[in-house]
């Protein structure tokens, strides 16, 4: 990629159906992504499982939303293989700045241990990356947000790619051509992350998951 990256350039990338990474942290080039298959997570299909949903009534962990961006793209950096360099991660918090990325935190106490960020346009949701410090921590932090996301009115999560762990949760692959179809369906809503409010407790989310899945 030659060409320097701009948050506007990266959102008209999305908007396009591609996204940039990098081959590792200390690489200073970026190079372009359109898979063939693409991971999306279903907002009417996210699964979960009699463990997790005993985990989130537990109230072991804390949710939060936008409180510590920075922070999550760090814990999604910090592995010893990753495609968020030093220019990615400068991208992700002009847009949080910009209030067109977001994050959800997941606390034990006042440790981070967990999160996930991603970046919205109209009625899509592009997920970039989570991570997990403690058992179910990344689980807990995609179930508040595709709460999130039905409650605002998206009707996309783009996950990139499909992980076994995305596929326990609900995550299907669709082809390239499908993608496009439900992208540029999906950009034109008037979707807003902040239209829930206030963090909904485990119950109400729980009981909305019934209803849509």
């Amino acid at each position: 990629m030659s060409t320097t990256l701009t948050p506007e350039i990266l959102l008209s990338a999305y908007a396009g159906g591609v996204f940039p990474m990098a081959e590792h942290r200390g690489d200073t080039t970026l190079f372009w992504v359109d898979p063939r298959q693409r991971g999306i997570l279903p907002l009417d299909g996210f699964h979960l499982s009699r463990s997790l949903r005993k985990t989130l009534r537990s109230g072991r962990f804390r949710i939060t939303f936008d409180v510590d961006f920075n922070g999550v793209v760090d814990g999604c950096a910090d592995r010893d293989e990753t495609w968020i360099n030093a220019t990615l991660a400068t991208l992700y918090s002009q847009l949080h700045r910009a209030r067109v990325a977001h994050s959800v935190e997941v606390w034990d106490g006042d440790a981070l241990a967990g999160g996930v960020f991603g970046i919205t346009l109209g009625g899509a949701f592009f997920g970039e990356s989570m991570f997990s410090r403690r058992r179910d921590a990344s689980k807990v932090a995609l179930a508040y947000l595709v709460d999130r996301l039905n409650v605002g009115g998206f009707a996309l999560f783009d996950t990139q790619f499909i992980t076994p762990h995305l596929r326990s949760l609900g995550g299907v692959e669709v082809p390239r051509a499908r993608y496009r179809q439900m992208l540029d369906a999906a950009l034109p809503l008037s979707a807003d992350f902040d239209r829930q409010g206030p963090v909904p407790d485990p119950y109400s989310l729980l009981q909305r998951n019934a209803q849509t899945s």
